[in-house]
């Protein structure tokens, strides 16, 4: 009989806790008592106005602003070298220097000439200054050819005192021709010669004229790199660049754009352009590479919202309204950058649009809006 009471007792218990709990799960708002709404925060930047352009990336290469071979002017040899690669030159600042005695032996020659030339000058110059005088004192004395002839011998010989005096200067002109000097200050960049070495006079386009150095200028650098056609006509001269020399530690440098080649090369469909970029400690080298970032079809001033505002492709926005309500706004968008889009039309300056994904909330659902920074931006 006990037994029996007590396992009467344990289905009683049994039966009236299963009851309840059915009755909690049919009923859950009794069970936990009465739901609280909660209002979800979302993530929400102000429509502003912006100058939104498009940045493209183009790989570039140094090059000296001067780069020059100096020739001799007149064949000799090389009688002393003064520079070796490397080494920084002035304008002017004697690179080296020729051994050509037949150029000294012909202006010691012209020279002497020179002083012939002027003795015979001398000497028909008198002769007719004196007829000349005894023909004033006496008119009928001196006949008229004889005063013409010494006239023409006086002049002749001004003329080849004048022509002996030109060969001098030719011939001390060809004797500094044996001094080279620097055309520019810059950098020996390439020695071609040692002293005994026998250089050709570089006047004129031969093969086996020899130059002495090649000299660069690198304090101040052009860097060339092509434009695909569909932005040349952005390009403008006095345009700032960012440069990136990777080999520097990926240091980044400015310059501006100094010339273009105005016209678009049929095989690459590139036009040529040259920026030129300030080198003054000389620790870019020419030949290296770089990455030239250009700013392209600017749009200055424009209306924009951040690119996290809709999705790829879309037409419209999800906007909080002033009740702070979620409203879908049909938008319609220009140019798209890296970070915002350009808003051409659907939307007003200090609207304020959701950030992230837009079908998280149905339209008209309540929000607390946080005014944040898109994420491009950070």
């Amino acid at each position: 009989m006990r037994t029996r009471l007590v396992v009467g007792l344990v289905f009683a218990c049994l039966v009236v806790g299963g009851a309840i709990l059915a009755r909690s799960w049919r009923h859950p708002a009794n069970a936990r008592g009465a739901d609280t709404a909660v209002v979800p925060t979302v993530a929400v930047a102000k429509v502003s106005r912006e100058d939104l352009f498009k940045e493209i990336e183009v790989p570039a290469e140094f090059r000296p602003y001067t780069d020059v071979e100096v020739h001799a002017k007149v064949s000799g040899f090389v009688k002393k070298m003064n520079v070796d690669i490397g080494d920084r030159v002035k304008e002017g600042q004697l690179l080296a220097i020729l051994e050509v005695p037949e150029l000294t032996d012909e202006l010691d020659s012209a020279r002497a000439a020179v002083r012939r030339a002027d003795a015979e000058y001398r000497d028909a110059h008198l002769a007719y200054t004196r007829l000349v005088a005894v023909n004033r004192e006496h008119p009928n004395l001196i006949a008229q050819q004889d005063l013409d002839t010494a006239q023409a011998k006086d002049a002749s010989a001004d003329g080849a005192l004048s022509e002996a005096k030109a060969d001098v200067g030719k011939y001390e002109t060809m004797v500094s021709y044996t001094r080279i000097t620097a055309p520019f200050n810059g950098v020996v960049t390439k020695r071609f010669a040692d002293p005994g070495a026998l250089i050709q006079a570089g006047t004129a386009s031969q093969t086996q004229a020899m130059p002495l150095v090649r000299v660069a200028d690198n304090t101040l650098l052009r860097l060339d790199f092509p434009v695909s056609v569909d932005y040349v006509g952005d390009i403008k001269i006095g345009q700032s660049v960012s440069v990136r020399v990777e080999s520097l530690q990926g240091k980044d440098l400015s310059g501006k754009v100094a010339r273009f080649t105005d016209k678009v090369d049929d095989s690459t469909r590139t036009m040529t352009v040259e920026a030129e970029v300030p080198n003054p400690t000389l620790e870019l080298v020419p030949g290296m590479y770089a990455t030239v970032t250009l700013k392209t079809i600017e749009h200055p001033h424009a209306l924009a919202v951040p690119i996290e505002a809709a999705a790829p492709g879309s037409k419209s926005v999800l906007v909080v309204d002033g009740a702070n309500e979620v409203q879908k706004r049909a938008v319609t968008f220009g140019m798209e950058t890296a970070s915002a889009y350009e808003v051409l039309g659907g939307l007003n300056e200090g609207d304020r649009v959701m950030l992230g994904n837009p079908d998280q909330l149905p339209v008209g659902a309540k929000v607390e809006p946080q005014l944040t920074q898109p994420l491009a931006a950070q």
